[in-house]
């Protein structure tokens, strides 16, 4: 019988090693899959809605087509619901009808809320394969999810179970729960820190700025400020700002209809808004002082290098963010239709 050389002997042994370890890391993964995040769960409605995420996908997609812009605002959409009171989907809630009662989507801080008409049209698909199953605050972040995804953003693992609120808070705390428009570095890593992210987990959620638009009327406060030239601000880019939003009031209908770009690729998901951090082409405050902070420097540098890496904290945050304080179990419901409270 033919001996086998060493060489083989080491081949069959580095391949046995290999098998090994990939079949303990394929069950690391399946257990993690498998663990709760917050009383949630990434199989939540793997048999009570099995075709969810794939009808989420085939609802949006044929939308984001029709309006470029919609991917953006479902981003946006997500961060305001989640912000006020965690993700319970009480932003999509309508209005009583009584003129004294001024609820969350009436705060100043929502101007511009757009695409909420898209969470209740597949809320009514899904009604039709799997009733009284899946919740509109899922909703939100699935399609939160499929909106970066499909503008070449990572494809983010997401646990689901959330409930839906009963009821939608008053525009005075959605006023105070969301940041203004002149956050700096010290109140989001604050506000995200609160959430349990870390510094690089803050600052990637905030590429979510790689899409959509700022209107002027969040920009104008920049040139009140009699400290604006000290701003990580490259000159031209000021200039660019002050032509395209003449210093009209921010409360006029020419401030609110106007916008800037966010980047330079606003309907792609990438690393072009770190690069624009760092040669100080930032819309807001934040945009700005984020690639000059030398606690937050490091990372928009490292993100504008290296996509990956981008990719996986966004994704690590993403989670983070959709997963704060939610409703689950008995502490919420599954309404039937979105907009309203049953």
């Amino acid at each position: 019988m033919k001996q086998k050389s060493k060489g083989g002997e080491s081949a069959a042994a580095a391949a046995s090693c290999f098998l090994v370890m990939s079949l303990l890391c394929s069950c690391i993964i399946g257990d993690q899959m498998e663990t709760n995040y917050e009383g949630l769960s990434y199989n939540y409605y793997e048999k009570t809605c099995p075709k969810l995420e794939e009808i989420v996908r085939s609802s949006l997609s044929p939308m984001f087509v029709i309006d470029p812009s919609s991917p953006a605002a479902l981003l946006r959409l997500m961060f305001h619901d989640c912000q006020v009171q965690g993700c319970d989907a009480s932003i999509l809630i309508e209005p009583s009808g009584d003129k004294q009662q001024f609820t969350e989507i009436d705060s100043v801080k929502n101007f511009g809320i757009r695409k909420r008409d898209l969470i209740s049209g597949i809320k009514t698909s899904l009604e039709t394969e799997c009733p009284k199953q899946v919740s509109c605050s899922d909703i939100i972040i699935l399609a939160a999810r499929e909106a970066v995804a499909l503008t070449g953003g990572p494809l983010i693992p997401v646990p689901l179970g959330r409930k839906d609120s009963l009821s939608t808070p008053s525009k005075h705390v959605a006023d105070s729960d969301l940041p203004p428009s002149t956050a700096d570095v010290d109140s989001i890593l604050s506000l995200f820190g609160g959430k349990g992210m870390t510094v690089e987990e803050s600052v990637a959620i905030m590429g979510s700025h790689t899409l959509g638009v700022t209107h002027c009327n969040n920009v104008l406060s920049r040139f009140d400020n009699a400290n604006a030239t000290s701003e990580n601000m490259d000159p031209h880019f000021q200039t660019f700002l002050r032509v395209v939003c003449p210093e009209f009031s921010p409360s006029s209908k020419t401030a609110e209809a106007t916008f800037v770009p966010n980047d330079q690729t606003s309907l792609i998901f990438d690393t072009a808004y770190y690069d624009d951090a760092i040669a100080g082409r930032g819309n807001l405050i934040i945009d700005s002082e984020i690639g000059a902070d030398p606690r937050t420097r490091p990372y928009v540098e490292a993100f504008a290098a290296n996509q990956d890496r981008f990719f996986n904290a966004f994704s690590s945050a993403f989670v983070k963010l959709s997963s704060y304080k939610v409703l689950t179990g008995n502490n919420g419901v599954v309404r039937s239709v979105c907009d309203k409270v049953d």
